[in-house]
This record gives C-alpha cells, structure tokens and sequence, in this order.
C-alpha cells in the first residue's frame, strides 16, 4: 500500500527527504530511518544522502552543535544530558564528544546557576529547606552531577543567610 503512495506521489527519495528536511534539521540517520520507513531501496537512500551531505543540507556536526547551542539557550542541561540527547539523534559519539569540548566546566557550572536561580525565584513561598531541596531535584534532573549540585546549593544557602541578615 505504501510503496503505491509512493508511486501515485511520484516523489522520488530525494524529493521526500527535502520534504523531512523542511520543518527542522535532521541527523544522516534520522534521514535515512525516514526513508526506509518510507519503502525507498537502499541504493536510493544512500544515494541520496550522499547528495544532501554534498549540498551541505545534512551535516551531523553542525547538527550537534546547533543542538547544543539552542538547548543551552532555551533550557540549560547537563553536558551529559546533552551527550545522551545528541546519541538519541543517532549522532556519532565521536562527533558529539567534538561539539561538547566547548563546554568546560565553568560553562557547566554558569549553567547549573542559572537553573538553580530560576527554580529558586518560582520555589519562593516554600520554606528554604524545602526550597534548596526542590532546586537540588530540578539540577539533578536536568542531568547535573552531585558535586555541582552541592556547590550550587551551597551558594543558594549562604545567599539566603544574608538576604535574612
């Protein structure tokens, strides 16, 4: 049924990429699913991923680091939490341990601060105790490590001890 939609479309694998392509950017992989899914041959869909990664409308290392740049943007994770969205985006660890050498680790840390800072302006008719504790949970959440987590907090308490002063 599907390979007669295909058929009755006329669209040729090239044409049905772009199509992917059009909303937002896609990984070689992402591409290459889509088109399986959609009953291309395999000879179409290598051949036109080749052209797409010719034509420079798919690069994986572009791609992660947009991904990383928009996420850190928007809503600041972990660099592990990044490591494991970009690998669900069927990226090459080794390009995605690339575009993460960006990120040292006082990047992590101004990132992590921030967060904590944001949770702790929403969490502020909670008891402090409660308050720190709920920041602590949104850190680790969004993939911060313990250490991180407990020098942020720390920071957080002693603010607060002398905003109470």
């Amino acid at each position: 049924m599907k390979i007669m939609a295909k058929i009755k479309k006329g669209k040729s694998a090239y044409d049905a990429a772009l199509d992917y392509l059009t909303p937002k950017d896609r990984t070689q992989r992402e591409i290459e699913i889509y088109l399986d899914g959609e009953n291309y041959s395999e000879i179409e869909i290598i051949n036109t991923v080749e052209r797409l990664k010719n034509s420079g409308l798919i690069d994986d290392a572009r791609y992660a680091e947009n991904f990383i740049e928009s996420r850190l943007n928007t809503k600041p994770v972990s660099k592990r939490r990044l490591m494991q969205q970009l690998e669900e985006h069927f990226i090459g660890q080794d390009i995605v341990a690339d575009a993460l050498t960006r990120i040292d680790e006082g990047m992590e840390y101004d990132n992590a601060r921030r967060v904590a800072d944001k949770f702790y302006r929403q969490f502020s008719k909670l008891e402090e105790e409660e308050r720190l504790k709920r920041v602590g949970l949104r850190l680790s959440a969004r993939g911060y490590d313990y250490d991180c987590i407990k020098q942020i907090i720390g920071m957080l308490r002693e603010r607060g001890e002398l905003d109470n002063d």
